[in-house]
């Protein structure tokens, strides 16, 4: 079995390498990588695809910094012509990024069956740019994987029971990825490993692009860190370069 796997933010490798294990010890699939460059940084890609054993893609289409229409009609474009390379028996999109909505209709474009990892989810606020994705992604999937029984429950609630779409209640597969680099991890130098700390990641436009929103969320942090609590911030690129 042949199976095309579409990645392209970062959280998504992190995912798919738990999977990525698996398929490679069966000698029956092949799997190939297709990264689409949405989120790209050389020195985290090196940390992904060297440190945390991920498998490296065999096509980098290496689209970013464009309007999410654009953006998304360059990737769909772009994979379309691999799939009619690869001609997979499966395509396996993650998560909610124009990665993952560009992956999936590309696909079923062209007949190929879809696997949606993280399905289900919903924030109900339909501005969010990753709800419009997850949503159609659901729609033209195949089989969905749900990380949670929530997840489950609002498939149901919009009706896919009667649809002829497999709905599959797998688990979170980031907490595999978790236990399988729990003993791998190591704290940031100055940190003390049997000292609690508080880690924390802003990255969401809705709080970025938000001048006064950031302004609360920093003013937080920062009483967080006045009262004697040690934070750990690997801080986003985007929300540097904001800050």
């Amino acid at each position: 079995m042949k199976i095309v796997t579409i990645l392209g933010a970062r959280p998504q490798f992190i995912k798919a390498s738990s999977l990525s294990r698996e398929i490679g010890k069966r000698p029956d699939c092949e799997e190939i990588i297709v990264h689409t460059g949405q989120h790209f940084d050389e020195n985290m890609s090196a940390i992904f695809f060297d440190e945390m054993e991920i498998p490296k893609p065999k096509y980098n289409l290496d689209i970013n910094s464009l309007s999410h229409g654009a953006m998304t009609g360059r990737m769909l474009e772009e994979i379309e012509k691999i799939l009619l390379i690869e001609k997979p028996d499966w395509t396996i999109v993650y998560g909610d990024t124009n990665s993952t909505i560009a992956g999936a209709l590309a696909a079923k474009k062209l007949h190929t069956k879809v696997a949606h990892i993280e399905a289900g989810l919903r924030s109900f606020d339909m501005r969010m740019p990753e709800e419009i994705n997850r949503i159609l992604t659901d729609q033209i999937s195949d089989i969905l994987f749900c990380p949670t029984l929530t997840a489950v429950e609002n498939l149901k609630k919009e009706g896919f029971e009667q649809k002829k779409i497999r709905v599959s209640m797998s688990g979170d597969i980031m907490f595999d990825s978790a236990l399988y680099y729990k003993h791998k991890m190591k704290r940031p130098k100055g940190v003390d490993n049997d000292e609690p700390s508080i880690l924390v990641t802003i990255h969401r436009q809705e709080n970025t692009d938000d001048p006064k929103r950031l302004r609360n969320i920093l003013n937080a942090l920062n009483t967080l860190a006045e009262e004697g609590n040690n934070l750990i911030w690997p801080i986003h690129p985007r929300t540097s370069k904001i800050i």
